[in-house]
C-alpha cells in the first residue's frame, strides 16, 4: 500500500483531477464542433461550446433513472462508482513537480494494479444491467483490454528498468539529463496509445460503441452516467499526467518552477490524445487485437531489451 498522504493532498488530489478533467472535455467538445461546422467558430460559440461538458452533467443530475428487468443494481453500481475511484488512486502517484502525493516503492506496481481496476470495473458495469449491448460493450473493453495491457505493462517496465526502479520519485530522478521518452519512443509511444485505450477513448471506443447503443453505458441513465463517463476523462488525465514522470522528465526543465513544467507537459499530453481521437483511424476490435499482439508486444519487448543493456554497460 501507498504511504499515507498528508491531508490536504488527499483533498486537493481529486478536486485538480476533476478540474483537469472538465477543461479537457471542455477543449474536445470545441474542437468537435469546429469539426462538425467546418470552421473554428466565433468566440462567443467556443465558449458555449466548452460549457458543454457542464451544461450535460447538470443534465444527467436532474434526469431520472432508469432500471432494466432483473437488473443486477448493486454489482453494476459497484463498477460504475469504480471507475472514477480507481481513476484517483492511480493518481496517488501522481508528483507535481518533484514530489508525489504518495511515493511508495512499488508506486509503479499500484499504478498498473488501479488500472487492472479499472479494466474490471468496466466490465462490471456492462454485466449489471441484465441487457445484452450493455453485456456485449463490457466484453470489449476486457478484449481491448488483453490486447493493450501487456504492451502497455512492458511501457511503464521499461521506465522502472530505465532507472532501476519501481519508484515513481526516483524514475524521475533518473531523468535529469535526458528524458526517457528520447530513448525509449517505442515505450512511450505504446504507452500513449494504450492511455486512449484503457479509457476507452478515440479510435478506442469500442466499449461505448455507437454501432451497440452505447455498449457498457447503453442502460446507464442520471448520475450513474455522469459518474462513468466522467471517470472516463478521469482516467484519461490520470494516464496522461503519469507520462510525465515515466517518461518527460517529471518537473525537470529550465526557467520554470518543477510545478509548473509537470502542469504544461500534462497539457501537452493531454492534447495530443485528444486530438489523436480525429488523427487515427478506428480499427475494428480484431485488427488492433492483432496489431497489438503480432506488433507492439514484440516491439515494447524489443525496447526493454534495448533499455537493459543499456543500462547493463553503465
Amino acid at each position: 500500500m501507498p504511504d499515507a498522504a498528508p491531508l490536504w493532498a488527499t483533498v486537493i488530489l481529486p478536486v485538480a483531477l476533476v478540474s483537469v478533467a472538465v477543461v479537457t472535455a471542455g477543449f474536445d467538445a470545441v474542437l468537435s464542433a469546429a469539426a462538425v461546422r467546418g470552421r473554428p467558430g466565433s468566440p462567443r460559440e467556443v465558449g458555449t461550446w466548452a460549457a458543454s461538458p457542464l451544461r450535460e452533467a447538470f443534465r444527467l443530475l436532474a434526469q431520472q433513472p432508469r432500471r432494466t428487468i432483473a437488473a443486477d443494481v448493486a454489482l453494476g453500481r459497484i463498477g460504475v462508482v469504480l471507475v472514477p475511484v480507481a481513476a484517483v488512486l492511480a493518481g496517488a502517484v501522481l508528483p507535481l513537480g518533484f514530489r508525489p502525493v504518495s511515493d511508495p516503492a512499488v508506486g509503479i506496481v499500484w499504478f498498473n494494479a488501479m488500472e487492472a481496476l479499472a479494466w474490471a470495473a468496466v466490465w462490471l458495469t456492462g454485466w449489471g444491467p441484465n441487457s445484452a449491448l450493455s453485456l456485449i460493450g463490457g466484453y470489449r473493453f476486457l478484449a481491448q483490454g488483453l490486447a493493450y495491457e501487456l504492451p502497455h505493462m512492458f511501457a511503464i517496465t521499461t521506465a522502472a528498468l530505465g532507472a532501476g526502479s519501481l519508484r515513481v520519485g526516483e524514475v524521475v530522478a533518473a531523468q535529469d539529463g535526458l528524458w526517457f521518452a528520447v530513448w525509449m519512443p517505442v515505450a512511450f509511444l505504446v504507452y500513449l496509445l494504450s492511455a486512449m485505450a484503457m479509457s476507452f477513448w478515440g479510435p478506442f471506443g469500442h466499449p461505448l460503441g455507437r454501432d451497440t447503443a452505447g455498449g457498457a453505458a447503453m442502460e446507464l441513465s442520471g448520475v450513474d452516467r455522469l459518474v462513468l463517463l466522467g471517470g472516463r476523462w478521469l482516467l484519461m488525465v490520470v494516464t496522461a499526467a503519469v507520462s510525465v514522470p515515466l517518461f518527460l522528465g517529471g518537473g525537470n526543465g529550465p526557467l520554470l518552477p518543477p510545478w509548473a513544467w509537470t502542469l504544461l507537459k500534462t497539457a501537452l499530453v493531454l492534447a495530443a490524445l485528444v486530438a489523436g481521437r480525429r488523427l487515427l483511424p478506428t480499427l475494428r476490435m480484431e485488427r488492433y487485437t492483432e496489431f497489438a499482439w503480432l506488433v507492439l508486444v514484440p516491439a515494447t519487448l524489443l525496447q526493454a531489451l534495448v533499455v537493459a543493456v543499456v543500462v547493463l554497460n553503465r
